[in-house]
């Protein structure tokens, strides 16, 4: 299941196939029989609008395009009506990218990016790849993609306009704040490796403690969290700082799989509620390699829906101080639901909750301890902190 750039539920069999018939694909293909029983009258009318334009438009237009603009809209029109900040569709093309997105390999410039107001904000700059060679720094703002503004857009899709094959270029509006100026750099894609866990060890107060900066919750990313967590140990870490800033999510099942990592069998970790997928209960799989251990949870603005789950999780039942800023405050999660054309619907199904029963839409995890980074500075003051506390910590 995917969760923040993307979390998907097992949709039904026939709800599956209803929505790729109605929404992939043309009416007047359908079997007589099943037209009666899948296709509208507002079905129709847009399938007539369309032929309408392909037949009078005094330009040539693709099908697939008018195919891909009915349904974005359709979607634009429930992120409107329902204030819906997460729900897309993404063509063949977008849902390509964002499935190696979710695998953590994909060709693309380099960039670990987060929410802004303004488009995107660089969190990291990964070493060797095209955007580290273009001199874009931590703290920059990507603003535009190829020349159009990207404020306000759902982040899954411009990340994914940013991707695309090996050896093409793109073109990002970066600016460096407090400056407003853009510059426009142009960068040649490449293949890119996202390291999914960094770590280590450092002496606070006397004593040994560890740290590891989890950045997505992508395809096996609990094994490699597992890893440095044990390395740590076996290193004499005494306590473990869990940084999840910047996280925006990815697999459900890996934030439940991370959570065993800390938790005992058995223990709740998030539970969801849905119109169409009925209610669920997710519980650590046992296993823990650091319970009953100082925990600290890093977070920011932008953890955000399965870091959330896991921090609240480990707050819940490993009694973890919570160090830093506000989390983003989702409490909403996504099916996808493939398309007849390649693409899919990414579509908001479902609630979930904390294990103590808190939603977190428009209610963000508040930290136990504040703690802010200062743009411009070498030092990493949220760590510092994160720190400083788990050194007063006893297990």
């Amino acid at each position: 299941m995917r969760w923040g750039s993307g979390l998907a539920l097992a949709a039904a069999l026939l709800a599956v196939l209803a929505a790729g018939m109605w929404l992939g694909g043309h009416p007047a293909k359908l079997p007589s029989q099943l037209r009666d029983v899948f296709v509208d009258d507002s079905a129709g009318l847009t399938a007539e609008a369309a032929e309408l334009i392909e037949d009078n438009y005094y330009r040539s237009v693709p099908q697939q395009q008018l195919t891909d603009s009915s349904l974005r809209g359709m979607v634009r029109g429930l992120r409107r009506r329902y204030r819906d900040r997460f729900s897309s569709y993404f063509s063949p093309e977008l849902l390509k990218r964002f499935d190696e997105e979710i695998s953590g390999r994909f060709s693309g410039v380099g960039l670990v990016v987060s929410r802004a107001r303004r488009g995107l904000r660089v969190e990291q700059v990964l070493k060797g790849s095209p955007a580290s060679q273009a001199g874009i720094q931590g703290g920059d703002l990507v603003v535009s993609v190829d020349g159009s503004p990207i404020a306000g857009k759902p982040i899954a899709v411009v990340t994914a306009r940013i991707k695309g094959p090996e050896g093409t270029d793109v073109v990002l509006g970066v600016t460096r704040p407090p400056s407003r100026k853009q510059r426009q750099i142009r960068l040649t894609r490449a293949e890119v490796e996202v390291p999914v866990v960094n770590s280590g060890l450092r002496r606070v107060g006397g004593r040994r403690l560890g740290f590891v900066h989890l950045t997505a919750f992508s395809e096996a990313a609990h094994a490699a969290l597992g890893r440095a967590v044990r390395r740590l140990k076996e290193k004499g870490a005494q306590g473990l700082v869990v940084d999840l800033r910047g996280n925006g999510g990815g697999l459900l099942e890996e934030a439940v799989l991370s959570a065993g990592i800390f938790l005992p069998k058995g223990e709740v970790v998030v539970s969801t509620s849905s119109r169409t997928q009925g209610h669920a209960v997710y519980k650590s799989p046992g296993g823990a390699i650091w319970a009953g251990m100082p925990v600290v949870v890093l977070i920011d603005g932008n953890t955000a829906s399965a870091a959330e789950i896991l921090t609240a999780a480990l707050a819940d039942d490993a009694q973890a101080t919570v160090v830093g800023t506000h989390s983003f405050g989702k409490g909403v999660f996504q099916q996808e639901v493939p398309l007849s054309n390649g693409g899919a619907l990414k579509l908001t199904v479902g609630e979930y909750f904390t294990p103590d029963g808190a939603n977190l839409g428009g209610n963000p995890i508040r930290p136990d301890v504040q703690a802010h980074d200062r743009l411009g500075t070498p030092a990493d003051e949220g760590l510092d902190r994160a720190l400083e506390v788990l050194a007063r910590a006893r297990g």
